[in-house]
C-alpha cells in the first residue's frame, strides 16, 4: 500500500517549557511505565507538559500482539508488588485530580491482573483525593475478574473497543471477541448501574461509516455513555498501515451522530485518545 503523507491537520507545535521533563524524570525515577511512552502517543509532550500521564501497570510486556499497537509482545516478568504504591506516589507528586490507569494484557495471570488493578485503586485513594479511571484489558473473557474490578468502584470504567467487529481479527488479534466486549459492558452495568462506562475507537483502519454507526449503537445499548474517537496513526514500522485520514469536519459530524444515539460525553478529533483530557470528560 502506498505511503499516505500526513495531512495539514496532523501537524502539531511542540509545547514550550520544561514541565514535560519534570513528568518524564518522575516516571523514570519511580521506575514506572506510561502508555504515553510505550504506545508512542502523539499527545505525550502536551500531556507531560501539563503534568499528567496515563500509567501503564503490570509491566511493559504484553502477552498479545495487536496489529495497531507498538507495545512489546513477549513473556512478561512477574508483577512488581510495589508498583501500585509508586503509581500513587506519582499521582500525588503530580497533583493529579483524575488518575487514569491502564495495563498491558496479561493472559498469563489467572485473573488477568484484576486484583492488581484493585490494589492500585486503593493505593491511589490512600495518597490522593483524585477520581480514578481504569482502562483494563478484556481479561480474556474472565467474568469474575471483571466483577472484582467493578467492586473496587473506580469512578470510570473504560475499555477500548478499538474498531468495528469486521476488523477485530486483524486489529485486535483473534483472541479478542466483539461479543464479549459488549457482554462485559452489560455485565458491568448490571452489577453497578451507577458505574460510568466509557469506550474508544480508532478511525482510519478501513471501517465504513455505516459499520461505525452500527458499532456505536451496539455500545450505547450495552451501557456506554462516554465515547472517544481518534485517528489511527501507525506507531512503528510493521504495524497496521493507515488506510485513510479522517478530516476534523468528519470527526465533528461523527461526534454529533454519536450524541444523537444517546452518548452523553463525546470527544472526537484526529489527536483524541481514550485518556486524552480524561479529567475534563469525567467531570463533564
Amino acid at each position: 500500500m502506498p505511503h499516505n503523507p500526513l495531512p495539514r491537520w496532523l501537524k502539531r507545535k511542540v509545547p514550550k517549557g520544561n514541565a514535560n521533563h519534570f513528568t518524564a524524570r518522575l516516571i523514570e525515577r519511580l521506575e514506572l511505565h506510561t502508555v504515553c511512552d510505550h504506545a508512542r502517543c502523539p499527545n505525550r509532550m502536551e500531556c507531560y507538559a501539563q503534568k499528567t500521564a496515563t500509567f501503564l501497570i503490570l509491566g511493559e510486556i504484553c502477552t498479545r500482539g495487536c496489529g495497531f499497537c507498538s507495545i512489546a509482545r513477549g513473556t512478561p516478568r512477574p508483577v512488581d508488588p510495589d508498583e501500585p504504591n509508586r503509581v500513587a506516589e506519582a499521582a500525588r507528586t503530580l497533583g493529579l485530580k483524575h488518575v487514569v490507569v491502564t495495563c498491558v494484557t496479561r493472559d498469563d495471570l489467572p485473573d488477568g491482573g484484576a486484583a492488581f488493578f484493585c490494589r492500585t485503586i486503593a493505593a491511589i485513594r490512600r495518597e490522593t483525593d483524585a477520581t480514578v479511571e481504569v482502562l483494563p484489558s478484556d481479561f480474556g473473557g474472565n467474568r469474575e475478574a471483571v466483577d472484582r474490578l467493578v467492586d473496587a468502584k473506580p469512578d470510570v470504567y473504560n475499555h477500548n473497543t478499538e474498531t468495528v467487529p469486521r476488523l477485530f481479527p486483524s486489529v485486535r488479534t483473534p483472541r479478542a471477541d466483539y461479543r464479549w466486549t459488549l457482554e462485559m459492558f452489560r455485565r458491568i452495568r448490571t452489577r453497578n448501574p451507577q458505574m460510568r462506562l466509557k469506550t474508544g475507537l480508532m478511525l482510519g483502519l478501513g471501517e465504513t461509516v455505516e459499520e461505525l454507526l452500527d458499532t456505536l449503537a451496539d455500545l450505547h445499548d450495552a451501557g456506554c455513555r462516554m465515547l472517544t474517537l481518534g485517528q489511527y496513526l501507525q506507531p512503528a514500522a510493521g504495524r497496521l498501515p493507515v488506510v485513510r485520514y479522517v478530516s476534523p469536519e468528519e470527526f465533528d459530524a461523527l461526534a454529533e451522530a454519536a450524541r444523537r444515539l444517546g452518548f452523553e460525553q463525546v470527544s472526537a478529533g484526529p489527536f483524541v485518545r481514550s485518556s486524552y483530557h480524561a479529567r475534563e470528560m469525567a467531570c463533564g
